[in-house]
């Protein structure tokens, strides 16, 4: 602010200042009157109880300026009286608890200037105002309001940044409970605590954080997001409303390039038999919709387990030198994948169709009827088809 309003107080005669404050419950009527009437979102606070104190807040905010104003108590007339700039705090912070924008809010103001100087500057010019000082008065009402306006603004910023906080804690919650398999009352009982519409199904989504913003951005924004979920020591976990059908290819899509890895979609309470599948898939290297890894994650659900089946499986091959039984192995895997078609196996090994069938003769030599026994087939085929068997003993600690 600037000239000499801004120095000091103005120099009202006290038949002014009289004259004013009398009209003060008339002017903040008007006031709240024409906000009513000019800021239709205000029409139903202001009815009732709630007028009322609307009127007498209004009604103390012009009493705190024209105190200032005169200069009593030694006030600095530049700043709004504390009392007045906490009312002005506390009302944003009301407003942005009414789900009211700060757009009405600062119209309010507005009014209420206009409103109030047009009311005062007229009852002062009645008392005899000179031009100057009336000038200065309607410098530091206008003023006045653009301290109270950013002590609403302030309020209701930092009621919705609270309000922000305490529900994304309130979220966090819900996700913890989902994970953490509790029960479904209770789960429930924090969805509507967080004000969230449980869906249908949801999916985990395992992506790095580096990923997470860009991803959260393309999908929907009812997604929750776990706080430390069990098991996760890299990456972050998304819980993705409704991805399930066909919205799952709208979901891939997104994830698409980004190193994600998604469960599969389950009944929203359910939603922990997701992440332990996505988790899974992760800690074994699978990236994308783990639906495309469902055999490799059967194969490797017991992993010690099929440890034992492939030492009793491939006992026959045991005593052979390390890379002759390799080369075995891997004929016998391709061969029981087509099926014992020689010609198919020998272009997918990259060998004749003889060595193929010299190796099948070493084979049969080693296992001997096993390969005709259903069971040891069956045996074969799963510990073949999950992948290389692990390093024979005579390789570990030599370089290759």
């Amino acid at each position: 602010m600037s000239g000499s309003a801004a120095q000091a107080p103005l120099a009202l005669p006290a038949a002014a200042e009289a004259e004013i404050r009398a009209a003060l419950p008339g002017i903040a009527e008007d006031v709240v009157s024409v906000i009513i009437e000019e800021v239709p979102s205000y029409a139903d606070a202001f009815a009732g109880r709630m007028g009322e104190t609307i009127r007498g807040a209004v009604q103390v905010a012009l009493g705190a300026f024209l105190s200032l104003a005169t200069g009593r108590a030694g006030a600095d007339p530049r700043t709004p009286a504390a009392p007045a700039v906490e009312g002005a705090y506390q009302l944003g912070r009301g407003e942005a608890r009414s789900g009211r924008s700060t757009d009405s809010l600062l119209s309010a103001y507005r009014i209420g200037a206009r409103v109030s100087w047009r009311a005062m500057s007229t009852r002062g010019v009645h008392a005899g105002l000179d031009a100057d000082t009336l000038a200065a008065f309607a410098e530091l009402v206008f003023f006045y309001i653009d301290q109270l306006s950013a002590a609403s603004v302030a309020g209701h910023t930092d009621e919705q940044a609270t309000t922000g906080r305490v529900r994304q804690r309130r979220l966090e919650r819900l996700a913890h409970h989902l994970l953490a398999g509790s029960p479904a009352e209770t789960v429930s009982t924090a969805a509507e605590r967080a004000d969230w519409a449980p869906p249908r199904t949801l999916t985990a989504v395992i992506v790095a954080e580096a990923q997470a913003r860009p991803v959260l951005a393309a999908i929907s924004p009812h997604t929750l997001q776990a706080v430390d979920p069990p098991g996760l020591d890299d990456g972050v976990l998304l819980l993705v409303p409704d991805a399930h059908g066909r919205r799952r290819s709208g979901l891939l899509r997104a994830l698409a390039d980004r190193g994600a890895t998604a469960g599969p979609a389950r009944d929203w309470l359910d939603v922990r038999a997701s992440y332990e599948r996505a988790l899974r898939a992760r800690g074994r290297g699978l990236l994308g919709d783990t639906d495309l890894h469902l055999a490799q994650l059967v194969l490797t659900a017991d992993p010690e387990a099929l440890s034992d089946l492939r030492t009793r499986a491939l006992a026959p091959l045991a005593d052979l030198r390390p890379a002759t039984a390799e080369k075995l192995a891997e004929t016998l895997r391709v061969w029981l994948l087509l099926q014992g078609r020689r010609e198919d196996v020998a272009a997918a090994l990259f060998v004749h169709p003889q060595t193929v069938r010299y190796r099948m003769g070493q084979l049969r030599e080693a296992f001997g009827d096993r390969l005709d026994d259903p069971d040891e087939v069956l045996a074969l085929t799963l510990v073949l088809g999950a992948g290389p068997a692990p390093p024979h003993p005579e390789e570990i600690g030599t370089t290759p």
